[in-house]
């Protein structure tokens, strides 16, 4: 007897950005293996989010409230997929038209936490028309995460997971309990995932090959309009784990003189102010 055939669901969460929603769905289009469904979560955009439709299934749930509840609106998506396999992509990711096949073929051959690699885009590409060959002749790799060119390889640093573009068992994720909601909006939930994924003995996987391309959005370095939510954060990671997550944004925070560390404690000494925020927003390259 055959065995049946695994299912995929595509999970995004998104938040007012429309226009890459919609290139994201344009890259399943193009996917020489159709995802068995689309999960699209809406935290609480203005306007609603609304898709066109496509050639599988397209469910939109929404989850209203303050914020970026990733955690929480990460969860719904689960709760609603009905596929064997989660495939979770960022809003800002174009799948290449490999990626959910690939995925698919991995996840019958490993029982793992799988990330997919990430190319990154300019300013301008994939505003309008593209081509996959003409994305990838322009996008950029990671600087730190380092993928193998075809296959996998296993990462033994769990601190590196991310959720960018990443695929598991839908069955392993109900078993990790998902993502922990007490990591509430911005900052430090992937990690714990991570970690949490590594205690419970599944590993973590780098897939080369085929992956995502990420689209251009303004990037804060550090976040400081997310201050509160990544000091809340961390300091339940560091209550958890021992060590403290997103190091490179403490620090910037603390030489800034925002917060203040001692030992496992973490204080918000005063808020950033608005030409702060401002400064921190990083200009696309080639603008003056």
């Amino acid at each position: 007897m055959a065995c049946a055939r695994m299912t995929l669901s595509v999970l995004t969460i998104v938040k007012d950005r429309s226009t890459h929603l919609a290139q994201l769905i344009e890259g399943l289009r193009r996917s020489t293996h159709f995802p068995d469904e689309l999960i699209i979560v809406d935290m609480a955009s203005s306007p609603p989010i609304s898709a066109q439709q496509a050639p599988f299934p397209i469910q939109i749930l929404r989850l209203d409230g303050p914020g970026l509840p990733l955690a929480a609106a990460r969860n719904y998506a689960a709760r609603a997929a009905s596929g064997d396999m989660l495939l979770f992509l960022d809003v800002d990711c174009i799948p290449m038209r490999a990626l959910t096949s690939a995925i698919t073929q991995c996840l019958n051959d490993h029982d793992a936490l799988i990330c997919a690699d990430i190319r990154y885009l300019g300013t301008d590409d994939a505003r309008g028309e593209w081509e996959e060959a003409d994305l990838l002749s322009r996008a950029q790799g990671h600087p730190v995460r380092q993928f193998p060119a075809n296959g996998v390889r296993q990462e033994e640093n769990a601190g590196l997971f991310w959720s960018l573009a990443f695929a598991l068992h839908r069955q392993r994720f109900s078993d990790l309990g998902g993502f922990d909601e007490a990591f509430i909006g911005y900052g430090g939930e992937d990690t714990d995932f991570g970690f949490r994924a590594r205690a419970a003995g599944l590993p973590l996987l780098f897939m080369g090959g085929a992956g995502a391309f990420h689209q251009y959005h303004d990037v804060f370095d550090p976040p400081l309009q997310h201050l509160n939510d990544i000091v809340r954060n961390a300091s339940l990671f560091r209550a958890r784990w021992k060590i403290w997550p997103m190091e490179g944004w403490l620090d910037a925070f603390e030489k800034a003189g925002l917060i203040g560390r001692c030992g496992d404690m973490i204080h918000v000494l005063r808020r950033p102010s608005d030409l702060e925020i401002k400064h921190a927003r990083m200009s696309p390259p080639g603008s003056p």
